[in-house]
């Protein structure tokens, strides 16, 4: 017998720092069981405890201490290999720290959706249950859940739905103790997986016997030929070669095995495009930009009005970062401009383009964002989701666009992902490339401070001016009735003139439906929706009235809830009213609708812009989907119906917004070979956005709009955080908004005088003061000073002298926020 060495220790356990998919601040430190420890990596999904819960964590690398205590093990390593590269930890850490979000959370926002893996509490009933269930002295809403149970285990959710009612903890809780329920816990979640396709490949000929059917030796002299084809394959052959393959696998004629497949989200193959000659302008912004590459991290705003060919100048600098074995992330602004993008550059990298976008199936994400990680996609075009994609060596960044506020996230982590790819830039050493024909007062900025470098393409390619625009002033029309209100004779009249002239007309107004404010004729009440302090609006087409806040609809037969009066007045207007207009008024022009209600299917966009490339719309009528980006050579003429929409909202940037919109919605006029015209209808004809907007001129607004800012200390003179509080209880939410202010308001007494240089705002009743029946406030917190402004948010949020929301009250934080409303 070997003599016992009391030496002997067990090796050192490995420790690793996990975020969990939860709602928590911070990571956790687990130890790796022997058995995983040649699978854990960084960027690998992991199942682990966590209370008395398992859910899915990212782990994020090694954990530095180095303590003997005792802590859980990780359950399982869900992946083969990792969903994200090691070098996008510190890129996902900063984005927790700096949106105050936590750091699981933003892993998962990243990632695809349907990955993730949790347990679910499932309930059961007992015989104790059974027993209270037939007793006279059991309450009423333990007998519904009882009675629901009988059918049947459920969890939480399920058991809420049947009985059409919250269901508490604590009542579950006193039904437990009393012993007529049981608790089990089932994992659940990750369905998404990679497809597979089963393949058929020909066995050795001694396997065969001599007297095969004439349909098996079909498919044997198929395979020789072809070699290994897939199921659907055959059978498009020999249509019963599905039960013909099963029975040549059980003789041994044939092999099936499965074999992984890309789910294709393209559609249509494209041909290889011609490069064209570049302008003399887009060669000077080429030559100025290219050498920048591979030479360390620089921001450069490209600074070109519409038409002038900032896509072509994005190709050529891509090619040359490809040429480096760099890779290209390409942000555009809306899943619409996806598809003319994406199509640009496939014609010009092939398969090397991968897309990632939320217009896709979570399969076709998944697909897309493994052939990234497996490299064989050096190039990833898609909405603001795409600056996650999964590169190792991004090299060049373009945000194309970069002014829209599609860019920037309103729920769950509230990122700005054209700010995102600056930083990621920072982060990979690489170039960022900001485009746009009306840039952001922010980037801007940047410039006139020298933050970035800056590059100009002021003409069209094609030597087309810009078009002309042209106000007409609404409030000379305002004592009109019907349709001459809002078309007036000269909107009218150009019309007319450009389908006279074979071209094609676009009449822009940014607000969808029918009538946007319906009114009783009886006792004036608006319409307005029971969940939201806002009116609701009539969509003709569905025959209802929609909030577009909540959904909440009713029949557009309804009463007036106030009177009973069923005499509506449909105020207002949208989109579909403006469409009815032009096909009364124009009875031979084919028009067609581009806003959110016409463009909900998928392919509805690429049908529309076939449709208009064909001259198959003569008139189209569309909201700010048709101001971003898109490239219409036969639109000659574009009519803005209401130019003020955006321009009063309670926001310091609605004049920003406004200029943009107008500018980039002229912009689609003329780009063919006939000039544009636009008419811009206003009744502010002598504002200075509307009057920079109709000179085209940006330095002009820039410099009025900056010496506003400046004065107010509002960005980017200051950077801002909006805490938001919303509840169900309109008095629970404003005493819980006053706690928060009242708590701010002590750390900055408190803070000494750093904290003179941040301002705390309110709390308010948000100007929205209710949506989908929650009680909305909020608290705005400035400084020029970013550290200084984070710190106090981070102690207010998060510190030991937080104040407790309690499950009623929803606090969220949105850090350099768009919206104020």
């Amino acid at each position: 017998m070997a003599p016992i060495d009391d030496n002997s220790v067990d090796p050192p356990r490995q420790h690793v720092t996990v975020a969990v998919v939860l709602p928590v601040y911070e990571t956790f430190s687990y130890s790796v069981p022997a058995h995983l420890s040649d699978q854990a990596r960084p960027g690998m999904r992991v199942l682990v405890p966590f209370g008395r819960r398992t859910v899915t964590g990212y782990l994020i690398g090694p954990d530095r201490q180095t303590d003997s205590r005792e802590i859980k093990q990780i359950l399982d390593v869900l992946d083969d290999s990792p969903l994200f590269p090691e070098t996008m930890i510190p890129f996902f850490q900063w984005i927790a720290s700096y949106y105050m979000h936590p750091p699981g959370l933003v892993v998962n926002t990243a990632l695809p959706a349907g990955l993730n893996m949790t347990d679910i509490a499932v309930l059961t009933i007992d015989e104790n249950g059974i027993q209270a269930l037939a007793s006279s002295s059991t309450g009423p809403v333990e007998k519904s859940i009882l009675a629901a149970l009988s059918e049947g285990p459920a969890s939480i959710k399920q058991l809420q739905k049947k009985i059409g009612r919250p269901v508490p903890w604590a009542l579950i809780h006193r039904m437990r103790q009393r012993k007529w329920l049981l608790l089990d816990r089932r994992i659940e979640g990750g369905r998404i997986r990679p497809k597979t396709i089963r393949m058929v490949a020909l066995e050795k000929s001694e396997n065969f016997s001599r007297r095969l059917s004439r349909q098996r030796r079909a498919i044997c002299d198929i395979l020789k030929a072809e070699g290994d084809l897939s199921v659907p394959a055959l059978k498009k052959r020999i249509p019963t070669a599905a039960t013909l393959v099963r029975g040549m696998q059980k003789a041994g004629q044939v092999a099936v095995y499965e074999k992984t497949i890309s789910r294709d989200p393209f559609g249509d193959p494209i041909e290889p495009d011609t490069t064209p000659r570049l302008t003399g302008e887009q060669t000077r912004a080429v030559r100025q930009m290219a050498p920048l590459l591979g030479r360390g991290f620089k921001t450069v705003l490209l600074a070109g009005v519409t038409g002038s060919g900032k896509t072509e100048v994005y190709l050529r600098l891509t090619r040359a970062a490809i040429s480096k074995k760099m890779q290209v992330l390409v942000l555009v602004p809306e899943i619409g401009l996806i598809s003319q993008t994406e199509r640009r550059f496939r014609a010009r990298f092939g398969e090397r383009v991968a897309v990632l976008h939320s217009g896709l199936s979570r399969g076709e994400r998944y697909d897309q964002w493994l052939r990234i990680v497996k490299e064989e996609a050096a190039i990833a075009i898609g909405a603001r989701s795409c600056i996650f994609a999964p590169f190792t060596d991004v090299g060049l960044i373009i945000v194309d666009e970069e002014h829209d506020s599609s860019y920037k996230q309103e729920t769950g982590l509230r990122y700005n992902a054209r700010d995102l790819a600056v930083v990621r830039g920072r982060h990979h050493k690489a170039l960022v490339i900001l485009g746009s024909a009306t840039p952001s007062v922010q980037s801007w900025h940047n410039v006139t401070i020298g933050k970035y470098d800056l590059a100009t393409l002021s003409k069209r390619i094609n030597r087309q001016p810009l078009p002309e625009i042209r106000t007409v002033d609404l409030s000379l029309s305002r004592d009109e009735r019907g349709i001459q209100r809002y078309i007036t004779p000269q909107l009218q009249k150009e019309i007319r003139n450009t389908l006279d002239e074979g071209n094609q007309a676009l009449i822009f107004l940014n607000r969808r439906g029918f009538s946007a404010f319906p009114i009783c004729a009886h006792c004036g009440q608006a319409l307005r929706c029971k969940n939201c302090d806002i009116s609701l609006t009539l969509h003709k087409k569905a025959n209802a009235f929609r909030c577009h806040y909540c959904g909440f609809t009713k029949a557009a037969t309804s009463a007036c809830p106030s009177c009973g009066s069923e005499d509506i007045k449909l105020l207002g207007m949208g989109t579909e009213k403006v469409q009815e207009a032009m096909v009364q008024l124009f009875p031979d022009a084919r028009v067609a609708r581009m806003d959110r209600d016409t463009m909900n299917r998928k392919g509805a966009i690429v049908r529309l812009l076939k449709d208009l490339k064909h001259r198959r719309i003569d008139i189209l009528v569309g909201t700010q989907m048709v101001a971003k980006g898109h490239d219409f050579p036969g639109i000659t003429l574009v009519g803005v119906v209401c130019a003020d929409l955006t321009l009063n909202f309670p926001d310091f940037r609605s004049g920003e917004r406004t200029f943009q919109l107008l500018a980039q919605v002229a912009g689609r006029a003329g780009r063919g070979e006939h000039p544009g015209k636009v008419v811009l209808q206003t009744f502010n004809p002598d504002h200075f956005t509307i009057g920079a907007a109709k000179n085209q001129d940006f330095k002009k607004f820039f410099d009025q709009e900056i010496s506003f800012r400046k004065a107010l200390a509002y960005p980017p003179f200051s950077r801002m955080v909006a805490v938001r509080i919303s509840g169900k209880d309109p008095q629970k939410t404003a005493e819980m908004a006053g706690k928060i202010g009242t708590n701010g308001r002590r750390m900055l007494a408190n803070a000494g005088p750093g904290g003179s240089r941040v301002k705390l705002m309110g709390p308010i009743e948000a100007p929205l003061a209710r949506i989908a029946n929650r009680h909305r406030w909020q608290l705005l917190i400035s400084s020029p000073d970013v550290a200084g402004l984070h710190r106090l948010v981070h102690e207010l949020m998060q510190g030991p002298n937080s104040v407790a929301t309690g499950r009623d009250i929803r606090v969220s934080v949105d850090v350099d926020p768009f919206f104020l409303m």
